[in-house]
């Protein structure tokens, strides 16, 4: 394979080297001029960072409410930060793994056999930190409202409930919303879209814990994976499987 041409690639001390001569040759003057005068004016084109723009006209109000709820919850309430996760594969190795020893980690094998897939439905509590979870087969308006009746089963009876989602239709299903009219203390932020999902602490953690914890380890049945409810201390470790 040939090497990538100057100014290809911005990565790596290679191609910022790269960068800077193909900059001092084009302009004529020295390389280390040419750093000069990056550091002169703060300036560094090897780097760079994504960003994007909400077209929603709501955009502030629905990012007041949500910070709102994180840096200054309402007084007797709970704060949830919910979201799901789809399509988790329950996989199993060809082969047993090899335990940890002395001077070598544990291993396991490359390949893999599928076992189906499975749906996670999990809430922060933001005050806390603690995590109320589900594994479902299926990411459907029925399965959510089964993970709404678990969460009011495990909350106290006497707070308000107020949980942040992002604009996925089952959020908004009729029967999801009448569920709410029958449980008036619970309040859904106003569905927050895409360019607001970096505010969910819960989506970055359901993300790595599940794949650490669910690759980590051979599922050879569906029924077990589905029945396993994620605890607080298997979401903190991420060393166990989510009994």
């Amino acid at each position: 394979m040939s090497r990538p041409g100057n100014g290809g690639d911005h990565g790596g001390n290679r191609q910022v080297e790269n960068l800077c001569v193909a900059m001092a040759k084009a302009i004529g003057i020295a390389a280390s001029s040419v750093v000069k005068i990056w550091h002169e004016h703060g300036l560094a084109p090897h780097r760079w960072r994504s960003f994007k723009l909400s077209n929603d006209k709501a955009f502030a109000e629905k990012l007041h409410d949500v910070v709102g709820l994180y840096v200054c919850p309402p007084a007797h309430a709970i704060v949830l930060s919910g979201d799901e996760k789809s399509q988790i594969q329950a996989l199993d190795r060809i082969q047993p793994g090899l335990p940890l020893k002395k001077g070598r980690g544990g291993a396991m094998t490359h390949d893999y056999k599928r076992h189906g897939t499975t749906t996670l439905f999990a809430a922060l509590n933001v005050l806390d930190g603690s995590i109320i979870g589900r594994n479902m087969q299926r990411h459907r308006h029925q399965e959510f409202i089964r993970f709404l009746n678990a969460i009011e089963a495990e909350l106290p009876k006497d707070k308000a409930v107020h949980v942040t989602l992002d604009n996925y239709a089952t959020h908004k299903q009729p029967k999801v919303r009448a569920w709410l009219a029958r449980h008036p203390r619970w309040t859904f932020v106003s569905a927050v879209s895409a360019p607001l999902d970096w505010l969910y602490f819960e989506a970055c953690c359901v993300c790595e814990k599940v794949s650490r914890t669910i690759w980590r380890f051979a599922w050879q049945m569906m029924d077990l994976l589905g029945a396993t409810k994620l605890s607080s201390r298997a979401a903190e470790t991420g060393v166990g499987p989510m009994m």
